[in-house]
């Protein structure tokens, strides 16, 4: 993958024309930086190394009111290259960008001491300026960094900065190819390109420049532009003023843009593939904050190891600026040495993804407050944010710092209890197989990566704690449901979906269709499983077995046999020789085992439709009267007139002056 270089340092120490020097290349391009002889926005250079290899160079200002075009550059850079004038030596910029790119994170680099030609071959100052600039570098995360001295005049010590600059590539690489070989570690994933530059070329249209991440970017392919939304289509690539049909390395990339949207793209977007994850558009980020060094870029600043909530500056993220609040809660993780884990709100939404690092400045004074490293570019809200706890906050910035893929979305999904299933990217990303997965779901029989843990539920992933959560509350619903009512076969399948889907969004952010279909899976898994049982559309405690308990369904049969015949026992002293209770009643009711006409008088329905099928019978034949329709069945005036009117009530009979005649109902079923 392409290295790329951002230059650092003072005004007029000689940034560009060492790059002139190195690479041929004049980064002032612009008419006003030729007039001024200085640096106003970002340039652009490359260099060919003697073993073919080609370095990518940023030259960024370094007045101080154009610290923001400077982070522009540094925001997507690989490593530094230190400028610092021999007959001048560290001034207050150079001090700045040292601090800036500490609170960037910038590991690999190299000093270069400028205009050496202005001092004599055996001038100590020469020496002084390589210790002092050491110095400087070791308390920042450049410490080891080589220092050179050069002359973009005279050629002096060019070889030698062309050597380092071989080292800072091998040694970037080799950083790269350490984080390749851990385990649990994470592809680049899909190809990004913050822009830094935009511009419309006459008779081509919209141009946008950018230093490109991930893995590849090809002619015709279809982007978003994010914050703002919108689809764009690459019509050409360009790398080092050459067409070519993608790229696939990485570096300083230029795209010529078709759509609608092209003219949206400005300086801060990223584009991203229309089809794939990649950043996501937000206000809302949790960050590791650290102190930057304090080198006295700002003598008059008092610098604070403590974040205050409330606490504002302005964020530098790739190529987006904007305003930024500190905002604490009971997850924050406070660190000794001044570090945080907290959330930043932003005032506008930009594009960020989990891992970008990014510098945090003061706005008055102006100074540099510190940097630091994404964690979550979509941290909780709602319910979700009862999981912030400081130990798994810890756990997620220690994994995301040592690129442990595995790990930090173990930590992630402990975070938010539940994640979308994308989030934990595709099966395998954190490295090796899926075997030994917690998770596995009964509806579509999705894995995670290894070693993640957790429960896949339909389009949706639950951190162990919120499944066992649901689970419990699966198994509650029914064995309270079967404990209350006896006498019930279980639980309503629908019901306990809806059951599971409102203790999932009581527990976490989660949408609603999302739930549902999660909810699914879960009791799917518990039938699977064995922990509930299945009978059609009810779910029961499966050690209960199928329907009411045996001697519930003995004292039933009991009562349905009292019941059985043209004369019963008057209802409540049948239910009591029975020794039936209420929820064996109410299950023979809601069965249709027994009918009751009165408070105290019920049928087994058995005998009930005998009786009733012979009264309508004998009314086909004449008008029958309850003295007639009480001999005939050898029961009491009470019992028929009983029959006569329930079959009267639903028009099975017509009650006329002669008696009852079949009525307008008396085709169905008595």
């Amino acid at each position: 993958m392409s290295v790329v270089v951002g230059t650092a340092g003072h005004i007029d120490h000689g940034k560009t024309s060492l790059l002139r020097a190195l690479t041929g290349i004049d980064a002032d391009r612009l008419p006003e930086e030729r007039r001024r002889g200085m640096t106003i926005d970002v340039g652009y250079a490359h260099l060919a190394l003697p073993d073919g290899d080609v370095l990518d160079f940023v030259d960024v200002p370094g007045h101080d009111r154009l610290v923001g075009n400077m982070l522009v550059g540094a925001g997507e850079i690989d490593a530094a290259l230190l400028v610092v004038a021999a007959d001048d030596g560290p001034r207050a910029q150079t001090l700045e960008h040292l601090e800036l790119l500490d609170a960037l994170g910038i590991e690999d680099g190299i000093a270069v001491v400028t205009k050496v030609d202005l001092l004599a071959p055996d001038d100590p100052r020469r020496t002084t300026l390589v210790g002092e600039i050491a110095d400087l570098l070791a308390r920042t995360t450049l410490v080891g960094s080589p220092v050179v001295v050069a002359s973009a005049e005279t050629g002096e010590g060019l070889d030698a900065v062309r050597a380092a600059l071989a080292g800072i590539r091998d040694r970037v690489r080799a950083r790269r190819g350490a984080a390749a070989a851990r385990p649990g570690w994470e592809r680049p994933g899909p190809g990004r390109l913050p822009v830094d530059r935009s511009f419309v070329v006459r008779g081509r249209g919209r141009v946008v420049t950018g230093t490109m991440r991930g893995e590849t970017l090809a002619n015709g392919q279809a982007l978003r532009v994010l914050p703002g939304g919108g689809i764009v289509r690459i019509r050409e690539i360009q790398v080092r003023g050459q067409a070519v049909e993608r790229v696939t390395d990485g570096g300083r990339v230029a795209l010529n843009l078709a759509g609608e949207a092209a003219d949206r793209a400005r300086r801060g977007d990223v584009l991203v593939p229309a089809t794939d994850g990649g950043p996501a558009a937000t206000d809302r980020i949790l960050v590791a904050l650290r102190p930057a060094a304090d080198l006295g870029a700002t003598r008059d600043v008092r610098r604070s190891a403590r974040w205050p909530d409330g606490a504002t500056g302005r964020l530098h993220l790739g190529t987006a600026s904007v305003d930024a609040t500190v905002r604490r809660s009971r997850g924050d993780v406070e660190g000794e040495d001044g570090s945080l884990v907290t959330r930043l709100h932003l005032a506008v939404p930009i594009a960020v993804a989990a891992g970008d690092r990014f510098a945090l400045r003061r706005s008055s004074p102006a100074a540099t407050a510190g940097g630091g490293i994404v964690l979550d570019e979509l941290p909780p809200r709602g319910p979700s944010r009862r999981h912030a706890e400081p130990a798994v906050a810890a756990a997620l910035r220690d994994a995301t710092t040592a690129g442990d893929a595995a790990g930090r979305a173990r930590a992630l999904l402990e975070l938010h209890g539940v994640l979308p299933r994308a989030r934990l990217g595709p099966e395998g990303s954190a490295g090796g197989s899926a075997e030994g997965s917690v998770g596995v779901s009964a509806a579509g029989g999705a894995s995670l990566p290894a070693g993640v843990g957790g429960v896949v539920a339909g389009p949706i992933v639950l951190s162990p704690g919120t499944a066992e959560a649901l689970d419990a509350a699966a198994v509650a619903a029914v064995a309270d449901l079967q404990a209350s009512r006896p006498d019930a076969g279980g639980l309503a399948l629908a019901d306990l979906r809806r059951t599971v889907a409102r203790a999932l969004r009581r527990r976490a952010t989660v949408d609603p269709a999302d739930a549902a279909h999660a909810s699914a899976a879960l009791v799917d898994r518990l039938v699977a499983e064995g922990r509930l049982a299945r009978d059609g559309d009810v779910v029961r405690d499966p050690s209960r077995g199928a329907g009411p308990p045996p001697a519930l369904v003995a004292a039933m049969n009991r009562l349905e046999a009292a019941l059985t015949g043209p004369t019963p026992p008057p209802f409540g002293e049948a239910v009591r020789a029975a020794a039936c209770p209420p929820d064996g009643v109410r299950a023979l009711e809601q069965s249709g085992r027994i009918v009751r006409l009165e408070p105290d008088l019920a049928f087994a329905t058995t005998t009930f439709r005998e009786l009733a099928a012979r009264a309508l019978a004998m009314a086909r034949e004449g008008p029958l009267t309850p003295a007639a329709y009480r001999d005939a069945t050898g029961s009491s005036r009470r019992y028929a007139l009983a029959i006569l009117e329930d079959l009267d009530r639903r028009q099975v009979l017509l009650r006329g002056p002669d008696g009852h005649v079949p009525g307008p109902r008396a085709g169905s079923s008595p």
